[in-house]
């Protein structure tokens, strides 16, 4: 194409900017895809080998800024991956990793072993507070013994299981919500 007829095509794409964006905005369903595939049209035109003679430069135009929008499309569906639309629904797989599942499995059977190795006592004390969340002053009347002596019994047994796994403890005593010092 020489610089004449590439001249001739960037005033009619200006001339005509509105009317090649209105009809490649009814045929994309898209004003923004419209004004990308006419960006892109021009850009192409800065760089454009030759073609020979355009008779007929708004079809030709329109033409280009459509096959340029297709092609973009086009890319796009193929780029689209699984996580892309998961992200875009919102869908979360809530299902744990095979990784995940052997760690979870791995550290309830260390946990077992651990609490295997208290006083069976000290075992009773630390599921009510912990699993069951029954309030201290509950655990001290069903064995007969003061709160005190169950928070004793409580810290422990958290401070053998934490040593035995690794962990840090927390050092809070009773249910949720409890005020209990320690």
């Amino acid at each position: 194409m020489n610089d004449v007829a590439r001249d001739r095509l960037r005033q009619t794409l200006l001339g005509e900017y509105g009317q090649l964006r209105s009809k490649l905005s009814r045929r994309l369903g898209s004003t923004e895809r419209a004004d990308d595939a006419l960006q892109d049209t021009w850009l192409m035109l800065q760089g454009t080998a030759p073609i020979g003679v355009v008779l007929r430069p708004e079809p030709y135009l329109f033409r280009v800024a459509y096959n340029i929008a297709l092609k973009r499309r086009q890319a796009e569906r193929e780029t689209v991956t699984l996580d892309d639309a998961r992200a875009v629904l919102d869908l979360v797989d809530e299902m744990p990793s095979p990784e995940r599942v052997a760690e979870a499995r791995s550290e309830a059977v260390a946990l077992g072993e651990v609490l295997a190795e208290l006083s069976p006592r000290r075992r009773e004390i630390l599921v009510a507070s912990r699993l069951e969340e029954t309030p201290l002053r509950e655990i001290a009347t069903r064995f007969g013994l003061s709160q005190r002596m169950i928070e004793t019994e409580l810290k422990l047994a958290l401070i053998h299981c934490g040593r035995r796994l690794g962990k840090n403890i927390v050092q809070r005593f009773g249910p949720k919500g409890s005020k209990s010092i320690l």
